[in-house]
């Protein structure tokens, strides 16, 4: 039966940084334009009590910040784009 089970695919997280679980926007760290680092803090999502500070993966120049503090989000909601 396993095998007849589709495949899930994972969200392609080259050009867009999505939210890992439910929570709400407490911070974003960077504005549209901005070139990020590996390792910087790109956003803070508090869920479950908990803020996780979502850090950058690699080099990349912010497109467009879609979510703003106070929102809240689903789990792969867009909160921002990369160049």
């Amino acid at each position: 039966m396993l095998r007849l089970m589709p495949q899930k695919k994972g969200a392609d997280s080259s050009k867009a940084l999505r939210c890992p679980m439910p929570g709400l926007v407490r911070a974003i760290h960077v504005v549209a334009g901005e070139q990020i680092q590996p390792g910087q803090p790109l956003c803070t999502v508090e869920a479950m009590k908990m803020e996780n500070i979502l850090r950058a993966e690699r080099q990349a120049t912010v497109k467009t910040i879609k979510a703003k503090e106070g929102d809240s989000l689903a789990v792969d909601a867009v909160i921002m784009e990369f160049e």
